[in-house]
């Protein structure tokens, strides 16, 4: 990885050092830190939340758009597809503008995209302007990862980075699980165009609110940057080991995500609902891992045996699901432990790439590994799926369990990468 020599700045980097940056006004009385803080951890919280809960607002609204324009299913996923891809294939670049221009105007220009060719798609007279619109709002919601990230590095005490952290991934986690069921609600009520019209007006209250408390967000130190190092950066060996642990790991947990319900009765004959329990520990768990991994990495510095130890607990647990007919009873519980252990894991993992990028890099850094995620999303259904069908259904979660296994080789070999390169090193 290039080295870099980071830029003297009159505002103070939690990069560099436990004080706190700093507004544009001055720096702030240290009992204002705290508070100041997670002031921005909850706008920032607010702005993912909105990015989750659009990509997946779309999907209950999926039996009314096939009975209104009369397209196939197969169809209607595509306005997913092409939201999730778009938002892959543009997040790196994004990265690079949010690190040369800054965060926040990227931050409130995505938002109000996004947000509006949601609302836009009320008064969409066929099914491809859906389409075209669903584009759209990938657009927007490419920034997300690189501006948030870049904020939070910019603007939050390292000691409270983890729960900050956390923090982002919890708040994306509930904007998935609250839009399908409000939005159902909403066309209940008031038929798809005006819930789409709604939620798509929701999110403006948040831009405001941004706009408004805009000097709490700083963006992170810039460094004096070598002309053509970036892309070199990227593609050097610790950051595509840190892509390939980001997209191994989203691909067992999607995978378990979408088939734990169908596999579990396909292989021991749980019943659905013994499943459907199993499913839900699991997201709760995954839920509660996630601040539990928070509060661990701004306390302790062995972030890599932190992640080795969980990731593993986890991969036993599931292997034990896959391979022995356990009670009904237990198994939801089981489910719950091993969501509780690969939920823990995940935000160490993200600091764990935060202090492997070079200052001032943080947003391409991001926005190139978190493109990772919608692209395991994407190539786990296919292959799940022809298990079940083909009769293999045992060998799913002992599938996840070796995606698992390798992206902790992934982990293990860039952070060793990233620690013997000339530049910035992560803390172990």
């Amino acid at each position: 990885m290039s080295s870099f020599a980071p830029a003297a700045s009159p505002v103070a980097s939690p990069l560099v050092g436990p004080s706190l940056a700093g507004p544009p006004g001055g720096p702030a009385a240290p009992e204002e830190a705290p508070s100041r803080d997670w002031r921005t951890i909850g706008l920032i919280g607010t702005a993912h939340f909105f990015s989750h809960f659009y990509m997946l607002c779309l999907v209950p609204l999926f039996p009314a758009w096939h009975a209104e324009f009369g397209v196939s299913f197969a169809a209607l996923g595509l306005s997913l597809a092409l939201m999730s891809g778009v938002t892959a294939v543009l997040q790196t670049p994004a990265g690079f503008l949010v690190d040369r221009y800054g965060a926040r105007s990227f931050l409130v220009g995505g938002s109000l995209l996004m947000m509006l060719s949601i609302a836009a798609m009320a008064a969409a007279p066929s099914y491809w302007v859906i389409l075209a619109l669903a584009a759209l709002s990938g657009v927007g919601n490419s920034v997300y990862h690189p501006a948030d990230y870049s904020i939070l590095a910019g603007s939050v005490n390292k000691a409270r980075m983890g729960r900050a952290f956390a923090m982002h991934t919890l708040t994306g986690n509930l904007g998935f699980a609250v839009a399908p069921p409000l939005v159902a609600v909403l066309a209940l009520s008031v038929g798809w165009r005006g819930a789409l019209l709604a939620v798509g007006l929701l999110g403006l209250p948040v831009v405001a609110a941004i706009l408004w408390q805009s000097r709490f967000l700083v963006d992170q130190a810039k460094p004096r940057e070598a002309k053509g190092t970036a892309g070199p950066m990227l593609l050097s060996r610790p950051m595509l080991l840190f892509f390939a642990f980001f997209l191994l790991t989203t691909m067992a947990t999607s995978g378990l995500q979408a088939f734990l319900i169908p596999l579990l009765d396909k292989q021991w004959g749980v019943p659905v609902q013994i499943g459907s329990f199993a499913l839900t520990g699991y997201m709760v768990g995954m839920t509660l891992g996630v601040l539990i991994g928070g509060w661990y990495a701004d306390r302790y510095k062995q972030h890599m045996a932190f992640v080795f130890g969980l990731t593993g607990a986890g991969m036993v647990l599931f292997l034990l699901l896959g391979l022995v007919r356990l009670p009904d009873l237990l198994v939801p519980a089981v489910a719950l432990l091993g969501g509780v252990a690969l939920g823990a894991a995940r935000t160490p993992r993200d600091v764990m790439v935060k202090d492997a990028a070079p200052p001032g890099q943080i947003g391409k850094v991001f926005g190139f590994v978190s493109s990772a995620l919608p692209l395991g999303q994407a190539l786990v259904p296919v292959p799940f799926g022809w298990l079940l069908d083909a009769g293999y259904a045992f060998l799913a979660l002992p599938l996840v369990v070796v995606l698992l296994g390798l992206s902790l080789l992934c982990a293990g070999a860039g952070r060793s990468e990233a620690r013997s390169a000339p530049g910035p090193v992560a803390a172990e």
